[in-house]
């Protein structure tokens, strides 16, 4: 999310038009955690975008039929999904980003099998290798 995603532009009434809710619902959702505006020094809410995507959830959960609690419920989880996803996201470039420096470390420190085989044949014809085991 952008930095404007984020950022608290709008007053309660702004916002609760912007929304189509009446401010006392915006003031429950707060109560109830699922809304946490930012305050001004002054006390006064100060809504995001990301306050407004949050809302947009609400609604269509509470539309469902889903009450408050569940709403909340449901919010939670979704947000540690979204948490968890980015955390895998991460592990799995830190396994590339290893498997890759590991395949590159192993590239360094082999010799090419066609060249080995060479070496072996060569040393087998001048009779120093003795790959059965007997003389």
């Amino acid at each position: 999310m952008n930095a404007r995603h984020h950022h608290a532009v709008y007053v309660i009434s702004v916002f609760a038009e912007i929304a189509g809710v009446h401010p006392q619902t915006l003031r429950n959702y707060e109560r109830s955690g699922l809304l946490r505006p930012q305050r001004t020094s002054g006390g006064s809410r100060r809504f995001s975008d990301a306050d407004l995507a949050a809302l947009r959830r609400i609604q269509e959960l509470t539309n469902d039929g889903v009450n408050l609690e569940g709403v909340k419920r449901i919010m939670a989880l979704e947000a540690e999904v979204a948490r968890l996803r980015d955390e895998v996201a991460a592990l799995n470039d830190e396994v590339r980003a290893s498997v890759a420096a590991t395949h590159r470390h192993y590239r360094r420190d082999l010799v090419p099998v066609s060249n080995t085989i060479a070496i072996f044949l060569d040393a087998q014809r001048r009779g120093r290798g003795n790959p059965g085991g007997a003389t």
